[in-house]
């Protein structure tokens, strides 16, 4: 996913192929996705399900449910072209695919990605964290002396983190070759 918008593009059909959901319910669980620490404003979401809805990707009705609301909602729902582009999304993988965001967007759609194009993401992801973790080893022993305290345990920590996920990932490699 080369920027934001086509992140949250890919995320939004995600949700929409599961079931059809209101504005509300979209960022709701788009937040759960991103995590606490991102904030995905309606002035962020709005915008984008307008330009799916003109790209006809999404339909929209008005549901009047009484039940839970005074108010009438409008409801997305994933349409036939929204429904083929997402398939075909699921089955692109670019170096895009295992970067920070784009995997995270991904891994969280990982189910309906084929099981080659899953082995194929965790790869790259696997090879990205392996670079990063060379870069920041050399980082830490080149360190020069009187380097600022919280940014050598900044690397210290970035590169504990990394070595997590690369076990976690090998972990997964493991279990989707078999």
């Amino acid at each position: 996913m080369r920027s934001r918008s086509e992140s949250l593009e890919f995320a939004l059909l995600g949700l929409l192929a599961q079931n059809d959901l209101h504005g509300y319910e979209l960022r709701k669980r788009l937040m759960a996705i991103y995590g606490p620490f991102r904030a995905l404003s309606f002035s962020v979401l709005y915008p984008q399900l307008r330009r799916m809805l003109d790209a006809g990707l999404i339909e929209e009705s008005i549901s009047k449910d009484l039940a839970t609301s005074r108010r009438s909602r409008i409801v997305y729902r994933l349409s036939d072209a929204g429904r083929t582009k997402f398939t075909m999304l699921t089955e692109t993988v670019s170096p895009d695919t295992w970067e920070d965001e784009g995997f995270e967007i991904r891994f969280a759609f990982f189910s309906p990605t084929s099981g080659a194009n899953r082995v194929r993401i965790l790869e790259g992801r696997h090879r990205r964290l392996k670079e990063r973790t060379e870069i920041i080893r050399a980082e830490l022993e080149r360190s020069p002396v009187g380097i600022d305290k919280y940014l050598e345990e900044w690397r210290r920590h970035s590169l504990e983190s990394a070595d997590r996920e690369i076990a976690w990932l090998e972990d997964m490699i493991k279990t989707e070759r078999k």
